[in-house]
């Protein structure tokens, strides 16, 4: 599993010392279906990612390939999603037990996602050493 790779196409914006800036359109199954134009379920977004830029070179306006391990995106989900919602389902309990208040209940549990957030972001340094991608021709 640790070989798999997410690949998405894309075109260089911008080029930096071993990095390169790309555009990517990120798009849901619903917005390549014929009937999109009837449902409000399509989904399209341009996305800016920082690449490394291990070989070869490159171009602004260069159409590539950027990739990334799987196995991180599935990292990333767990930090974004899944860990916050077990700590307000968490701190709902806790605090359940010892009020019956349900408003202060709900602000605490959702309260606490603001050192969560605050924490993960003063770890910004080390989740871009860790979650790298790279362009490939």
């Amino acid at each position: 599993m640790s070989n798999e790779v997410i690949r998405h196409s894309g075109e260089i914006i911008e080029l930096g010392e071993g990095v390169a800036k790309v555009k990517i359109i990120q798009t849901s199954a619903c917005a390549e279906c014929l009937a999109k134009g009837m449902c409000t379920a399509s989904d399209k977004t341009e996305k800016i990612i920082e690449a490394e830029t291990i070989t070869g070179t490159y171009s602004v306006g260069d159409l590539v390939y950027v990739e990334g391990h799987k196995n991180l995106g599935i990292i990333a989900v767990l930090l974004a999603y899944v860990l916050p919602f077990i700590l307000i389902l968490l701190t709902m309990v806790i605090a359940g037990q010892f009020t019956d208040n349900e408003l202060f209940v709900g602000t605490i549990s959702l309260l606490i996602l603001v050192p969560y957030f605050v924490i993960m972001r003063s770890m910004k340094g080390k989740f871009k050493a860790k979650f790298k991608f790279y362009i490939v021709k």
